[in-house]
């Protein structure tokens, strides 16, 4: 082995062990930079004369072309090792599934509303909406509750701005406004501009109010926000005995339970005329024997139906309210309200 031989040997053998780029081209300086060994075999050939500087300068070239050869050869060599380490830091498992979102459903309370609606769409009942800011006529007034009255305190709220000091604008405290919206656009769209209170004829009112509902309340059994559910049937031959036998149908099929037995005990409310609370009672299971108060019942008042725009001496009728919140406690055996609100989706997943 000549020297140029044993340059280009040594060179390939350093750029091989060189293990990283900056050691790469540390090594390449040693060899080809101004002071390496390359250079200064090429100005060793001033002191040649012309036909062994030819010579000589042909071996140098073939030399330093071969040391560069094999400098490419471990730079691509390093290239390639760092590619493969960052495929196989950054390998993707193609066999794994696939990650997934999560699929949404809908909160327990809804599927409560969804199921009250659809039952009493079998009994002929419409779904009536309405703003959940009321006005104190629709709220109150027009229920029988004048600015006056002590049932005002059971319905301590929230006010808004708008309306005047004698009648403010509030978050509506039950959905019953709703059934006073719902009736005076009905009567309107039968008996047009005619003045005074409607005689007939036309057809029955019979809807269903839920929604949203709004209260300053807050312990362990109440939140200021939860929902209800109304119920209104207004025609010239509606009785209790036709309130009692719809509510039996709801709360038996709703609970899906023939033997559930309802108690409908005397009690008081400004809007209805007689009223009760409506109680159940499970004939099996955890809650078997209890009496458990689910709604509030009762014959719409003459001044009710007369706000409507209807003559009380010729139509009648029966309300009820429930709390969609409550049912949906009771149907899946969950003891505290405030549960459905928190947002704590490993509870809410339970009823998807």
């Amino acid at each position: 082995m000549n020297e140029l031989d044993e340059v280009v040997h040594k060179a390939s053998v350093e750029f091989v062990q060189a293990l990283t780029p900056a050691d790469l081209e540390n090594a390449k300086a040693r060899y080809l930079g101004k002071s390496g060994v390359m250079t200064d075999l090429m100005r060793g050939l001033a002191a040649l004369g012309p036909e062994d500087k030819k010579s000589r300068g042909a071996q140098i070239n073939k030399a330093k072309q071969a040391i560069e050869a094999a400098l490419n050869d471990r730079r691509q060599a390093l290239a390639d090792l760092e590619l493969q380490t960052q495929l196989q830091a950054e390998a993707l498992d193609v066999t794994l599934p696939g990650r997934q979102r999560g699929v949404g459903g809908l909160h327990p309370v809804s599927l409560t509303l969804e199921r009250i609606e659809a039952l009493f769409s079998t009994m002929g009942f419409d779904v009536a909406d309405g703003p959940e800011i009321e006005t104190d006529w629709f709220n109150f007034t027009a229920l029988n509750t004048p600015a006056d009255h002590p049932a005002r305190s059971m319905h301590d709220t929230f006010y808004v701005e708008g309306g005047s000091a004698e009648a403010p604008n509030l978050l509506r405290t039950h959905t019953s406004p709703m059934q006073i919206r719902h009736a005076v656009q009905h009567v309107k769209r039968y008996c047009g501009d005619e003045s005074g209170l409607f005689k007939g004829p036309m057809p029955e009112i019979r809807v269903i109010a839920p929604g949203r509902t709004y209260r300053v309340d807050s312990d362990a059994t109440h939140s200021p926000m939860f929902h209800q559910c109304e119920g209104l049937w207004i025609g010239q031959d509606v009785s209790f005995k036709d309130l009692k036998y719809v509510f039996t149908d709801f709360c038996r099929t709703f609970f899906e339970s023939d033997d559930l037995v309802l108690r409908f005990r005397p009690s008081f409310f400004p809007f209805t005329e007689p009223s009760a609370e409506i109680d159940i009672q499970f004939q099996q299971g955890p809650l078997a024997g209890k009496w458990l108060e689910v709604a509030g019942s009762g014959q719409v008042h003459p001044n009710v139906i007369r706000n409507m725009g209807l003559d009380p001496e010729i139509f009648v009728g029966f309300a009820f309210g429930m709390g969609p919140d409550r049912l949906t406690m009771l149907r899946y055996g969950v003891n505290d309200l405030r549960l459905f609100f928190d947002g704590d989706l490993r509870f809410l997943s339970q009823f998807q």
